[in-house]
């Protein structure tokens, strides 16, 4: 765990890193949450709206494997890289760029095959730069990884509130949307990269660089904390996306609002999920680096996320949603601050840090574009919205009660 720089990072560091993660978040899921539905939606279709449903689910989850597959790989090529750019600034700058353009393209595609090959652009490019920056925390920051954690977590909710609010408010159209968000990448995620310190490589870090077989590289996934982290992680963001994923569509066809109704709706539940997630975040997050206790504020927090969708079983209506929509905010805000931190605690091998986490943000993602995919399944199945929030809120509780596995480092680090 060690090969951090001991960096005492103040606020330039923190706001060009929470400025960076904004940027990559606004870009990620608003797309998800709005423009891509919007895009795909089939009011009109001979299936009915069930078969955009479907074809947003695929979309999105396409664009997760592509993603799952580049993180790791671009994380560790930057473990490797070496110059006068630095390590990681090669690869956010890369990553940026390569997100930029694919929005530009998207903009102007029609139907899910034209969709879905620049959605796999975005989502790749996002994957890179998410590997670099997050590879900071490892490399510079010690005991500032919770505020760190909870700056990437807060940033996730602001990134919606930022996107969706920009683009309903000023009432952009989906392809002027697209272009909007390519223009706040390329200027925020080029000026972070290019100004955030990028230090170079300690000395344990050269046996990254050594040839080492397959089995070698992903040795990680064998550590057993680690693996369980990276379960529990990518379970309990399914569970999230369930709840939240398809949440335009249950507005539309769940409470049967008009499009426009459904949109405002939909920016309110944001707002009132994002408050609560910056908050828990930033509170979780600073109470655990104080603490050194990261494992129950992961599991607490997963299950009250599970019981936020399991309100919407009960009682589905806007108001319900509402309360669901705070307790949610709640749970994931503190689950991913906390959760990114104890990531970076269990890290096992020093040389690696930007590939291991780069498994740690793709469990995230991964889970986040599984869960629109499964969710269209489940709604397909029984024609509504029910089955969807009830798997929601048990896969949540689930993923995390699989974190209470993660023991043999209790007493030696102090993490529990």
């Amino acid at each position: 765990m060690s090969g951090a720089q001991g960096v005492k990072a103040g606020a330039r560091w923190f706001t060009l890193f929470t400025l960076a993660w904004l940027a990559l978040w606004t870009v990620q899921l608003t797309p998800l949450q709005l423009l891509i539905p919007l895009q795909l939606d089939t009011p009109d279709d001979a299936d009915g709206w069930v078969s955009g449903v479907v074809s947003s689910g695929l979309v999105l989850a396409v664009g997760g494997v592509a993603g799952v597959i580049a993180a790791p790989i671009a994380g560790g090529l930057s473990d490797r890289t070496r110059g006068r750019m630095g390590r990681r600034r090669p690869w956010a700058l890369t990553g940026v760029w390569l997100a930029t353009l694919s929005l530009v393209a998207i903009a102007f595609a029609s139907g899910p095959w034209g969709v879905g090959v620049a959605w796999v652009g975005v989502s790749v490019g996002i994957a890179v730069a998410s590997a670099a920056f997050t590879a900071l925390i490892a490399d510079q920051l010690t005991t500032q990884r919770g505020a760190a954690s909870a700056a990437v977590s807060s940033s996730q909710a602001l990134g919606i509130v930022v996107g969706v609010g920009v683009i309903v408010l000023l009432e952009l159209g989906v392809a002027v949307g697209y272009l909007v968000l390519a223009g706040f990448l390329a200027v925020i995620g080029t000026a972070a990269a290019l100004l955030l310190p990028d230090p170079p490589a300690p000395a344990d870090a050269a046996v990254a660089r050594e040839v080492r077989t397959l089995r070698e590289r992903l040795a990680a996934l064998r550590d057993r904390d680690f693996a369980w982290l990276l379960a529990g992680r990518l379970t309990v963001n399914i569970g999230n996306a369930l709840g939240t994923g398809l949440l335009l569509f249950f507005l539309l066809y769940g409470l049967h609002r008009d499009p426009s109704t459904a949109e405002d709706e939909l920016l309110l539940l944001i707002l009132v999920y994002t408050l609560f997630v910056v908050v828990a975040s930033i509170v979780s997050g600073r109470i655990s680096d104080r603490t050194r206790r990261r494992i129950p504020f992961v599991v607490w927090s997963a299950v009250l996320q599970g019981v936020a969708s399991i309100v919407l079983v009960v009682a589905p209506s806007l108001t319900s949603a509402m309360i669901a929509a705070a307790l949610l905010g709640i749970g994931y805000g503190a689950y991913m601050s906390v959760g990114l931190a104890l990531g970076t605690d269990l890290l096992p091998y020093p040389e690696d840090h930007a590939r291991d986490l780069g498994f740690v943000n793709v469990s995230a993602s991964l889970g986040q574009l599984i869960g629109p995919l499964l969710g269209a399944g489940l709604v397909a199945l029984v024609g509504g919205f029910w089955l969807l929030f009830l798997a929601g809120g048990v896969v949540s509780i689930a993923g995390g009660l699989m974190t209470y596995a993660i023991r043999s480092r209790e007493r030696s680090d102090s993490i529990v």
